[in-house]
């Protein structure tokens, strides 16, 4: 979820201010289904820079709010994640909580993940008490099967449904372009994906454990070693996507992915100013479009 990036008072009150990053998967395979009716999966998941701001400030009561319209607090993790955070302490706290939204909605970038982290993380600060990051772990996986890995985000290795996750070394700082689609896709787009996924699209992580041993390696991650099960029948479930990626795909003259469970497209570059010139390109034909750079960090203390 990132680093508290500040911890202020005003007017003698706390305020914590957190940022929590998207990410992506640099790979994403689907080994089986399971018994418990999840997948078993092997990821590598990388933090990039795109990140939204969260603003926690003391308060009597538990409250929400963002500016953009489109969110609504009953639909978002977060506070699901501030009512378990309670629920386990057994005491009501209080908090308002702002939200200022930078990753796009049902991008496939995990925002909404990432923004229950820090929400358990931000509140556990804010409210000065102690929580294991074991129980927070356990609290993460609760609320769902990428949250866990928004807890340290950076590089790592998610197996499981998910929830289960390995610190991996950092990357070679990496720049990314990404475009978000304005297509249509369905209300339930992961579980959608997840159901259309036959036995043939299935593999046995090869892909994750290549990468992973070039990591390890210190070897800089290169368009080759990337792989996303969902690329089988993304361009079925969100319409003309298969086009964007096409017009990405000439623009920068170099493969593009998809970015994890949603629509969302990325290239990576070695070369910024590459990268600075394919992101301009790309908005002056009329793309929603964003630069940014992977990034690792080491998160502050869990515990007060």
């Amino acid at each position: 979820m990132g680093a508290v990036v500040e911890c202020v008072s005003r007017h003698g009150c706390a305020v914590i201010i957190t940022e929590a990053y998207a990410k992506i998967n640099l790979t994403l395979e689907v080994l089986s289904k399971r018994s418990d009716g999840y997948h078993e999966i092997r990821s590598v998941m990388q933090s990039i820079s795109l990140c939204d701001r969260l603003i926690f400030e003391d308060s009597l009561s538990l409250n929400f709010q963002c500016a953009l319209s489109d969110w609504v607090a009953g639909k978002s993790l977060v506070n699901r994640a501030a009512e378990l955070l309670m629920r386990h302490m057994g005491k009501q706290y209080g908090a308002n909580v702002t939200l200022e939204k930078h990753i796009p909605l049902s991008s496939g970038l995990g925002g909404d993940s990432s923004d229950a982290a820090a929400v358990l993380c931000g509140l556990v600060r804010l409210w000065g008490v102690h929580v294991p990051t074991d129980d927070l772990m356990r609290l993460a996986a609760e609320l769902g099967s990428d949250v866990p890995y928004f807890i340290s985000g950076s590089t790592a290795l998610a197996r499981g449904r998910g929830d289960a996750v390995s610190a991996l070394p950092h990357i070679h700082r990496t720049w990314l372009v990404l475009v978000f689609p304005n297509v249509k896709g369905p209300s339930s787009k992961t579980s959608t994906m997840y159901s259309l996924l036959r036995q043939e699209h299935f593999t046995q992580g090869g892909f994750t454990d290549t990468l992973v041993t070039r990591l390890i390696s210190g070897a800089p991650i290169v368009s080759g070693d990337l792989f996303n099960v969902f690329e089988n029948v993304a361009w079925d479930v969100f319409p003309n996507l298969e086009y964007h990626r096409m017009e990405f795909q000439r623009v920068a003259g170099m493969p593009v992915h998809l970015a994890g469970a949603g629509p969302t497209l990325f290239a990576l570059f070695n070369n910024e100013r590459h990268a600075a010139q394919t992101q301009r390109r790309l908005r002056d034909a009329g793309m929603n479009t964003c630069l940014c750079t992977t990034c690792g960090f080491v998160p502050d203390s869990l515990s007060s």
